[in-house]
């Protein structure tokens, strides 16, 4: 049985080490690219994106540079819309999602005004202060010291610039919503149950648009469960990717 590649995309404003005890995991049974998104970590061109779907772009240009001609695509709030759009440009290369801490539809009015407030903030005063506001809710108040430590250094190394422009990029993203009813992988809908950015409704909103999905919650987890219970998530994780490998 071959193992499906794992293309993992990572969430904002983070960069691809947000994925590193699924890198851990899973590097010695199957090939894994976990990327750092433009304008992100080190990502080459660090220029900052202009449109939502040219991370889409990217992504299709590095498989094809990889010579990887299907995969499973997991994606984290911002990765997991990533994911989406896709699935939406190139799905005969898609052999199952990961959704995770994410939500399909677009922006209401509200939130395109907050994005672009926010993307003002950042451009005006740096990563450190919004990094400090949003850490206990990026993971929860009980985390352990270590994660709140890593996440809270990848959010003070991104560039202002770049995050900036991946918030208005975002703003302006596609509704997914109707995308998902006409997905024909098997798909993994995933979240922390204490999550307030994406909470578990949303969740269960996508599980029941999806053709074929399964949910999981993860207890004891805000918005970055592969982090916050990292070894509950590789469990998961691990035995979805069993699945479509034995269907592929």
């Amino acid at each position: 049985m071959t193992a499906i590649p794992l293309v993992l995309v990572h969430g904002h404003p983070f960069d691809h080490t947000m994925w590193r005890p699924q890198i851990e995991a899973f590097s010695a049974s199957r090939r894994v690219v976990a990327p750092d998104l433009r304008g992100y970590g080190t990502a080459v061109p660090p220029a900052p994106v202009e449109r939502f779907e040219r991370f889409a772009g990217d992504i299709e240009a590095l498989l094809d540079e990889l010579d990887v001609t299907a995969c499973v695509l997991a994606g984290l709030s911002m990765g997991g819309q990533i994911v989406m759009d896709c699935y939406r440009h190139f799905p005969e290369r898609i052999r199952g999602l990961v959704l995770a801490d994410t939500f399909p539809a677009a922006d209401t009015p509200e939130g395109v005004r907050v994005r672009h407030a926010t993307a003002d903030r950042l451009l005006r005063e740096g990563m450190r202060g919004y990094a400090d506001e949003v850490l206990e809710k990026m993971v929860a108040p009980y985390a352990s010291p270590e994660v709140k430590a890593h996440v809270h250094g990848m959010m003070t190394a991104t560039r202002p610039e770049s995050a900036a422009a991946a918030l208005r990029a975002r703003a302006a993203r596609p509704d997914y919503r109707e995308l998902l009813t006409r997905v024909t992988v098997p798909a993994l809908v995933a979240v922390g149950a204490d999550d307030t950015y994406t909470p578990v409704a949303d969740a269960q909103a996508m599980h029941a648009a999806l053709p074929e999905s399964e949910l999981h919650v993860f207890e004891g987890a805000a918005h970055l469960p592969n982090l916050e219970r990292a070894g509950e998530f590789n469990t998961v994780l691990g035995e979805f990717l069993a699945k479509v490998d034995a269907r592929s």
